[in-house]
């Protein structure tokens, strides 16, 4: 049976500046904060929480691997834990100016992610139980993030 994509929500997460660890051995290091935020979209509704930071490891010039984790809060006042895992990657010229902070035109950059998102709320215990993927855009102050449910 071939999965079909069923969209959840649009994630708008703010970030801040990232905290530049240099190489170490598994490649270059930095850590992006996670500020705040808004979830908007037909399953799920309002805002992404501080505290939570974007783990990066950049692997080449040309490629990316992402691991957040951060929290959501509901419209309804529910928490939903995200433990979102990805890459991104584009031409040596384009990853440096994400890396310089400026904005590259998401059809020109690869960014995709496996969204983990599991919550103790009854009405959301559904997503404990489904796999879910992400589409991507980094911006200068935040990152944009669609997700969807392997159905």
């Amino acid at each position: 049976m071939r999965p079909e994509l069923t969209f959840v929500a649009h994630l708008s997460v703010t970030v801040g500046e990232p905290i530049d660890l240099g190489e170490v051995s598994d490649g270059h290091r930095r850590i992006v904060p996670i500020l705040g935020g808004t979830v908007e979209g037909p399953h799920l509704r309002g805002r992404v929480l501080s505290g939570g930071a974007d783990h990066q490891i950049l692997r080449t010039s040309t490629l990316s691997e992402l691991d957040a984790r951060y929290a959501l809060e509901t419209d309804a006042g529910e928490r939903i834990s995200v433990h979102n895992i990805g890459i991104r990657s584009g031409a040596d010229e384009d990853m440096a100016a994400l890396i310089r902070g400026q904005h590259v035109p998401a059809d020109r950059m690869y960014f995709r992610s496996q969204p983990r998102l599991s919550s103790s709320a009854s009405r959301l215990q559904w997503m404990n139980e489904r796999l879910f993927v992400g589409t991507g855009e980094r911006l200068p102050h935040s990152v944009e993030l669609d997700v969807y449910q392997l159905t």
